[in-house]
């Protein structure tokens, strides 16, 4: 008997503070029946993230599997895009005079 194709989705990862657990938020875009007008709608998942490599504002794929725990029926095949990290530097002026402003 064959399978069907797992469903994947496409998101952001929103929340990495559970131990080999990430909340992706999915997103996509429907038109309204009536007025048309294109409406976001927002998903959360609870995915399964083994080796805990994934972080806040990654972008990755997720694959439907077999549930995991009450709430986890994805898990993290890949990581498409790493988010950045910046760091927010202080101008020079600011930081010789030890932040005071007169």
């Amino acid at each position: 008997m064959a399978r069907g194709k797992k469903k994947t989705r496409v998101g952001v990862v929103v929340s990495d503070k559970m131990d080999k657990t990430v909340v992706v938020s999915v997103m996509q875009i429907i038109r309204h029946p009536k007025y048309k007008k294109p409406i976001k709608r927002l998903s959360k998942f609870k995915a399964h993230d083994e080796g805990n490599r994934c972080r806040v504002g990654d972008k990755v794929l997720i694959i439907e599997t077999r549930p995991l725990s009450r709430t986890k029926r994805w898990r993290v095949s890949k990581i498409l895009e790493r988010k950045v990290a910046v760091e927010e530097q202080i101008p020079e002026e600011l930081s010789q005079e030890g932040g005071n402003v007169t």
